[in-house]
């Protein structure tokens, strides 16, 4: 991103000051991820915008793992594999327990050039190729997750068993645990590295097609170029299907009413378990869970989002909503049909006005968007969600047996110590474990975890301006404008809006106006004030979130783009949606009256 400091609007990153009673939050992270003095003259004559679709909350130190692994993975794939000609990586840094993002451009046009063509080589082959590397790439990922559920974290027994004395092959469980969290680590950076493979050509494919569009037709809207490449079936659609499969099942067996308002998914269990039908229901249920209950309850990148398998109200909540929809004589399922056809008007429409020589290009070039485009969503649902929601969940099994020596009070405490002081943590129960001797740990440990629970309780009570920095000249990333839907002009209006006003604007991302009432979701937890009919207004949506789209009438993001899941998932369901607004959660209350307009990208407050 090239900036200059004459245009700035936004503050410096070396400006934003410490909440009160949050002083040594910087502990919690590593050195490198600071705005640092020694490093001062290149990062504020820099822009940073804040990370909220996927950091919206202070991070914990052990979660950091999940911003460093994957930005060292996109960078690996985009800068030093691909080549991306503008853009190499993305640096990050971590004010007050908060992510910023600025990417890394590349601006020598000899240098783009040459890059150029080892992107178009690379590039060419795995398009060329797609449907056979993309079907090793699942073979990859659930080899992956098996490997992570063989993974034994082993006890520290008296002593250890006779197979270790008499057998050449069995290590001691020194090593074995020692040997297991390193594993566990390296997977999840092995995850990462698959996460990036297909995705930067996913977006690269689309951005192709995109830029090809506008050269032709520079009327084009934004829209209607997204709008070609909907109503793809995808994955992560899957879940929500069988949801509503099951809602019918229950219906036809006459088990509908264990489903009652207010019940707790165990209560509703309970419930269809004193019938025989009930039990066969539940059966049923068990069947479609694995898979399709690997799904996150929220963004992956916390610890603590488990997946439906370990919090099963959001499914239970939509099966209920389904059973209601489908009484009332109107399912709730995508519009697909509908979409297809749009879909294809919209390209018979732009096909035509092209020239001849333009055609075969924007038939070839839909076509390749068209096939990669599974891949911008469904690769969420391998690696975010089954991989990272098990993942996680053998984490906790170290926390666990720290805890059982009380190095910790709680397993879920190792989340606020760093990954590497964890190794220190086991390193010194391993040695202690062995050689009989007294541990340091239980003193050690848990008054620096008390100390940091108390600090993310008060960071996450911060709002963090949206970006830091210098307004840039240009952003030309493509992963930063598809994604999070930071384009030059996009930061622009953020820097000229104004706190307050009656009106806000962002990306076009799907079709339509509408007025309803808001409801500002800040966390999972609020999903359960969600009403029918309400407008979602949001930082940015999660895959997760799929089940509760049927009952919106409209949504509104701060950040995203048009290949963001709210964009992708609102011209599913044929939803108006406008994101990358940059301020809606701070700017909208739950309940106000407002009319958004998807076509426009325009959000106007009708009520104060």
């Amino acid at each position: 991103m090239a900036s200059t400091a004459a245009l700035s609007a936004f503050p410096s990153p070396f400006s934003i000051e410490t909440p009160p009673g949050c002083e040594g939050w910087e502990e919690m992270y590593p050195y490198y991820s600071r705005f640092d003095e020694r490093r001062r003259e290149s990062d504020e004559n820099r822009f940073w915008f804040w990370n909220s679709m996927h950091f919206p909350f202070a991070m914990p130190a052990f979660d950091v793992i999940c911003i460093d692994s994957p930005y060292q993975a996109v960078g690996s794939w985009q800068n030093r594999v691909f080549a991306v000609p503008p853009a190499m990586g993305i640096d990050y840094r971590i004010v007050n327990g908060y992510v910023y993002i600025s990417g890394n451009p590349v601006t020598d046009p000899a240098k783009i050039a040459e890059r150029a063509g080892f992107f178009e080589r690379r590039a060419g082959y795995y398009y060329e190729h797609w449907d056979e590397l993309y079907g090793r790439w699942k073979a990859k990922m659930e080899a992956l997750i098996a490997e992570l559920g063989e993974l034994q974290v082993p006890e520290l027994p008296e002593y250890e068993p006779d197979e270790v004395a008499f057998e050449d092959d069995r290590n001691t469980a020194f090593y074995e645990l020692l040997h297991a969290y390193g594993r566990v680590l390296r997977l999840g950076d092995l995850m990462w590295q698959h996460h990036f493979e297909f995705l930067l050509l996913g977006y690269g494919a689309y951005a192709t097609f995109a830029d090809f569009c506008k050269s032709q037709l520079p009327d084009i809207p934004d829209q209607h170029i997204a709008q070609m490449v909907a109503g793809i079936d995808v994955l992560l659609f899957r879940p929500d299907a069988e949801l509503r499969r099951l809602a019918q099942l229950a219906l036809d067996t006459g088990v509908d009413g264990a489903f009652a308002a207010g019940r707790s998914p165990a209560e509703v269990d309970a419930e269809l378990g004193r019938s025989e039908a009930g039990r066969a229901w539940l059966a049923e249920l068990e069947r479609v869970k694995d898979p399709w209950f690997n799904m996150a309850t929220g963004d992956g990148l916390y610890h603590y989002y488990g997946s439906w398998l370990d919090d099963p109200r959001i499914p239970y909540a939509s099966l209920s909503g389904h059973i209601d929809a489908l009484r009332a004589g109107a399912p709730p399922q995508r519009p697909t049909d509908e979409i297809a056809r749009e879909r294809e008007r919209l390209a018979d429409e732009y096909r035509a006005l092209l020239d001849e020589d333009a055609r075969t290009p924007f038939t070839d070039l839909l076509a390749l968007s068209r096939s990669v485009f599974p891949y911008v969503e469904e690769h969420k649902f391998y690696c975010d969600y089954w991989f990272l929601t098990r993942w996680w969940n053998k984490v906790r099994e170290f926390g666990a047996l720290l805890a059982e020596h009380r190095f910790l009070e709680d397993g879920e405490d190792l989340f606020c110590l760093t990954r590497h002081e964890v190794a220190s943590a086991l390193d010194e129960l391993a040695l202690t474990w062995a050689t009989g001797g007294v541990a340091l740990g239980p003193e050690h440990w848990p008054p620096i975890v008390e100390r940091r629970k108390q600090l993310l309780d008060k960071l996450n009570q911060w709002k963090p301006p949206p970006a830091l920095g210098v307004t840039p000249d240009t952003i030309t990333d493509p992963m930063t404008i598809m994604l999070w839907g930071v384009t030059t002009e996009r930061v622009r209006e953020w820097a000229r809006q104004d706190d307050g006003g009656a009106e806000l604007t962002g990306a076009a991302a799907a079709p339509g106006v509408v007025e309803g009432i808001a409801r500002v979701i800040a966390s999972i937890e609020d999903l359960a004030d969600l009403q029918d009919g309400e407008i979602l207004v949001c930082g940015s949506t999660s895959p997760a979130w799929a089940p509760i789209f049927p009952k919106l009438r409209a949504t509104v993001t701060d950040v995203g783009g048009v290949m963001s899941h709210a964009a992708i998932v609102c011209r599913e369901y044929g939803l108006p949606a406008v994101v990358g607004t940059g301020r809606a959660t701070s700017m909208i209350r739950s309940g106000q009256t407002i009319r958004v307009d998807g076509s426009a990208g325009v959000v106007t407050v009708l009520d104060g």
